[in-house]
């Protein structure tokens, strides 16, 4: 701009092979980064999952118990789609036959492999981020994400559940210069009556930052947390 300050609102930039460019640090709107997009407030709750007996109770204990066990407070993974959620930024990166997402929060990583690969049908080694294939739908990059472990305790910070049988499916479309949406589909037939897709994730660029290190050491807090 003349001002010097980068126009979120240009067109999205393209790679080599006229796909958009995804690349870039990103913060979700709802942590108020500079440039989000206002949109209007929705005037309906969205309508909660449907999940099985077993899945409901384990909700609602983690609700009256105020989360008190959550994994995350002992410095412990969040996996996804819930580390793209909390008020810490992440970085999208290109590399040969792979894209790399790196979560400045406790340092996490992904890898989502755009080498042509399927989803193998079976992983023998459950992991707390998953395994992740991406393929391109038109301007939609398309993430499907399984093998993940039973360690991992919210997939939202909500605190829904999941088994190991679930499929994450994330849907990225970069907006303009400065902007993305994320929608994300939970298909977990042992936790969930249905898929279900969660309300559309937005971001916003962080063009003049890069991550900052994250290191979380064992923490003494949790002793405290005694819920409700």
């Amino acid at each position: 701009m003349p001002d010097g300050k980068p126009n979120l609102a240009a067109p999205v930039p393209k790679t080599a092979d006229g796909k958009p460019d995804l690349a870039g640090v990103w913060l979700g709107d709802q942590w108020q980064p500079e440039g989000r997009r206002q949109v209007a407030r929705p005037t309906t709750r969205p309508e909660p999952p449907s999940m099985l007996p077993w899945a409901e109770k384990l909700y609602q204990e983690r609700r009256a118990n105020l989360g008190k066990d959550d994994p995350e407070s002992r410095c412990m993974p969040q996996g996804i789609p819930k580390a793209s959620t909390l008020p810490y930024p992440f970085e999208i990166l290109n590399a040969p036959g792979k894209m790399v997402i790196l979560y400045e929060m406790y340092s996490l990583r992904r890898q989502v492999f755009t080498d042509g690969r399927e989803l193998p049908k079976e992983i023998l080694s459950p992991t707390w981020m998953g395994y992740s294939v991406g393929k391109w739908d038109g301007d939609e990059f398309v993430v499907d994400t399984a093998g993940f472990n039973d360690k991992v305790w919210n997939i939202d910070t909500n605190g829904h559940p999941h088994s190991e049988d679930m499929h994450v499916i994330e849907r990225f479309h970069r907006i303009d210069f400065g902007h993305m949406d994320v929608q994300v589909t939970i298909d977990d037939a042992k936790t969930y009556t249905k898929p279900w897709t969660m309300p559309i994730m937005r971001y916003t660029l962080l063009p003049d930052t890069d991550l900052l290190e994250f290191i979380c050491e064992k923490n003494e807090d949790p002793q405290h947390m005694v819920g409700k």
